[in-house]
């Protein structure tokens, strides 16, 4: 480090987790990423809105390296460590949870790690379990001990909790900002959720036209109420980048640009209704 004035030293702003520019994605004649430049700082976490179709799993795919279509002239840098969690758990049925989340870890290490990591995610004694054995929200909390388990710098999340019922869904958000908050990899979380981009996110992105047409710093201490006013302008200001008029977003409060889905048997929890949400395809 160069030398400061007054016998300090002045040090260099850390590299940030990723960084691309002129991204390039396309699909036959349709451009989906365009020339796209995006910058994710380490240990922050950022959200990623857009309506279906606009190039939100494109580019996750991208930036984890699993799309060889990708093109441009520019620069795509992420760190070693990465760890992918999904829509659906991708829990292999043949394996035991505990098999599953040290799957691909090295040996020596890996039974201590895999437990420690379930027990994080509140399965301490689920380890012998086979993954059907699993409700949907504990077989995503196994899902995010094995993302957890490689101490990844950086964590993509596509939609993991677009499966699950409102209440569990509520849980996971809290789960997984109190495992930001004590591990603090970068994280990049695709969703059409407006109010979950709000209440986890410390930027949101709106990505349009292939390219980020929003880049929108969430100043909210946490943990963040939805009844807090500054929420509501956050999420306005969303929804209205997002092209959804208020009248829209009362109908569909949380999925701005799809249809939502058909009504479930599922009573309602009318003492928290902004927490409901709807189940939607993946983008």
């Amino acid at each position: 480090m160069a030398p400061h004035a007054g016998g300090l030293t002045a040090e260099r702003p850390a590299a940030p987790a990723v960084r691309t520019t002129g991204l390039v994605r396309s699909f036959g004649d349709r451009d989906v990423l365009r020339e796209l430049d995006l910058t994710v700082g380490q240990g922050e976490f950022i959200a990623l809105l857009g309506r279906s179709g606009s190039g939100k799993s494109t580019l996750l795919r991208a930036v984890a390296r699993l799309d060889h279509g990708v093109a441009g002239s520019g620069e795509l840098s992420v760190p070693e460590r990465v760890s992918l969690s999904f829509q659906d758990s991708r829990l292999l049925p043949w394996l035991r949870v505990l098999d599953n989340v040290v799957l691909g870890v090295r040996r020596k290490e890996a039974g201590e790690r895999g437990r420690k990591a379930l027990a994080e995610v509140g399965l301490a004694g689920r380890e012998r379990s086979w993954p059907h054995e699993l409700s949907g929200g504990e077989q995503q909390r196994a899902a995010l001990a094995r993302a957890l388990v490689r101490e990844p710098q950086l964590l993509l999340a596509d939609e993991p909790f677009g499966a699950l019922d409102a209440l569990t869904r509520m849980r996971m958000h809290a789960l997984l900002r109190e495992l930001y908050e004590r591990h603090r990899p970068a994280v990049l979380l695709v969703t059409h959720d407006v109010d979950e981009a709000v209440e986890l996110a410390d930027r949101v992105l709106v990505l349009e036209d292939g390219r980020i047409a929003v880049d929108l710093a969430v100043g909210l201490p946490t943990p963040r109420s939805r009844r807090d006013p500054r929420f509501q302008e956050y999420r306005d200001t969303l929804l209205a980048a997002l092209g959804v008029r208020q009248a829209d977003a009362s109908a569909d409060p949380v999925h701005p640009g799809v249809h939502p889905a058909p009504p479930t048997s599922r009573p309602e929890q009318p003492e928290q209704p902004e927490e409901r949400t709807h189940h939607d395809p993946q983008d």
